[in-house]
């Protein structure tokens, strides 16, 4: 073992006979290695955001229907008749009624055979025993019971907005008989 002593396993480049050795960075390489893990695995994150952003815009495409209806209003029966437009599901809407410009305490959950805030057995689609596709020429009606609040005057105006999904499709108003 001459005049140069390494450590066992220590390739770095002192040389036997060589008292100076060259310097050992092992560190330089790892450094490299690691970033380009760290670059891959942003890139994967990022992709991943992206593809789900755009999966989520194209399930959200579904177009929301259109329709026009006509609303009568004699006493405390509300009749809705589709006059235009697109079928409705009716177990997609959400109907809420307004006396001058007051909504009812109890909305109606269309379609309903038996509600609070309502007689019971409304016509059409709104009864639950009925097709709940809505279509142009079709009529629906239900009456306010007793129990629901404000009630209908002559001359009242009742205010009638269809919703599907939080999106408003109709808003048709009539004044009361």
């Amino acid at each position: 073992m001459g005049g140069g002593s390494r450590a066992c396993g220590d390739s770095c480049g002192a040389r036997d006979g060589d008292s100076q050795g060259a310097r050992c960075d092992d560190s330089r390489g790892a450094s490299a290695v690691v970033a380009v893990v760290v670059l891959c695995g942003l890139t994967v994150i990022l992709a991943s955001v992206v593809a789900g952003g755009l999966t989520g815009l194209y399930e959200r495409a579904e177009p929301t229907p259109t329709a026009a209806m006509s609303l009568a209003v004699d006493g405390e029966t509300l009749t809705l008749t589709h006059t235009h437009g697109d079928p409705l599901d009716v177990r997609a809407l959400r109907m809420v009624v307004s006396v001058d410009g007051e909504p009812l305490r109890h909305q109606p959950p269309v379609p309903f055979f038996s509600a609070s805030g309502f007689d019971p057995g409304p016509t059409g689609p709104f009864n639950s025993a009925s097709d709940p596709e809505w279509t142009v020429g079709e009529s629906a009606s239900l009456t306010l019971a007793g129990t629901n609040s404000p009630t209908i005057k002559p001359g009242s105006t009742v205010t009638v907005e269809l919703y599907q999904d939080d999106t408003r499709i109709v808003t048709t108003e009539a004044t009361a008989r």
